[in-house]
């Protein structure tokens, strides 16, 4: 896994796109961030997390993160597209105040999401775990920082 670089470098490739600000895009990324958060915490609640589901669990949660970083980037006037679209939502994190560790563990997660989707990777409950935790931290940051046009 390669370190991601800084934003300001995806925009000036074009990997970042700069358009008007899309508020009913950005508003409905959080609905769909809100409603699967909350099925995924019923689920951990009612199944827990087992290696059975571990990846599925890891999948969601990532999705989660980056459905809210989409939508402050769209709020913000931003579009990633194409290749490196995703280390650029990633990358955004810092942009957004977040420490190095949590957009290092972003990465990861990043990278392992993709391995699971694309390369037939497994992962088991104890790292679904440190994911869902990092979840419950990043969400409300994420649901709470003001949204800025």
């Amino acid at each position: 896994m390669k370190p991601l670089r800084l934003f300001r470098e995806y925009l000036a490739e074009g990997v970042v796109k700069k358009q008007p600000p899309d508020i009913p895009r950005s508003k409905s990324l959080v609905i769909e961030a809100e409603n699967s958060y909350s099925a995924l915490m019923e689920s951990v609640e009612k199944l827990g997390i087992s290696d059975k589901n571990a990846n599925l669990t890891i999948k969601n949660a990532y999705d989660i993160v980056m459905e809210l970083v989409r939508s402050k980037m769209l709020l913000s006037g931003l579009n990633p597209i194409g290749l490196g679209a995703h280390e650029a939502e990633v990358a955004y994190l810092r942009d957004l105040g977040f420490s190095a560790s949590d957009v290092e563990f972003a990465n990861q997660l990043r990278y392992f999401r993709n391995g699971i989707t694309y390369y037939g990777k497994s992962f088991d409950a104890d790292y679904a775990k440190k994911v869902v935790e990092f979840l419950k931290k990043m969400y409300p940051k994420l649901r709470g920082q003001k949204m800025v046009i």
